[in-house]
């Protein structure tokens, strides 16, 4: 279990750091476009790229807020119900996410199909690498779920289980 950790730990720092270089990205590419448009010569090719940067950035934000479990959520009437209504509502609704993960993921995988002969209109690259984050974002929000439900359904570890503790 340690490999897997120091796994998504490399994979969460690899995508806050990849959220980065997208914000940086898309401020330039968007200073650029105004800064030529101000005078009077502009590239036109910046407005469909920050597109793509804006969806990009979107996706992974998504990703990171996943794992970080930092997403918004009210857990206002969840936290009034008993321990197994909450037990039960929380692997409800993870699974609903999973689903939805998993939806993203195949309809995602049918838009870049659809799109992969299409090329951008101001930029020589295919239409799909607009779809291309959705496949990855609904995978990780599905798996990210997934292992929510498996937590949640896990039995609370006993104090005198937990290693360390003193035996009885």
């Amino acid at each position: 279990m340690p490999k897997l950790h120091s796994i998504a730990g490399a994979f969460d720092r690899a995508a806050a750091f990849l959220c980065c270089v997208l914000v940086v990205a898309l401020l330039g590419c968007v200073a650029l476009g105004v800064v030529t448009r101000s005078l009077g010569e502009p590239l036109i090719w910046t407005d469909e790229f920050s597109r793509f940067l804006m969806v990009w950035l979107a996706v992974f934000g998504w990703i990171v807020a996943s794992r970080r479990r930092i997403h918004v959520r009210i857990r206002y009437f969840q936290d009034k119900l008993p321990a197994g209504g909450h037990r039960a509502t929380e692997v409800a609704i993870q699974s609903a996410v999973a689903l939805f993960g998993a939806l993203v993921t195949v309809f995602g995988v049918v838009l870049v199909g659809r799109n992969f002969d299409l090329e951008a209109t101001s930029l020589p690259i295919s239409m799909a690498w607009m779809y291309v984050p959705m496949v990855l974002g609904g995978a990780i929000t599905a798996l990210q779920a997934a292992g929510e439900v498996i937590e949640t359904l896990r039995p609370p570890a006993s104090p005198a289980a937990a290693p360390g503790a003193p035996a009885r």
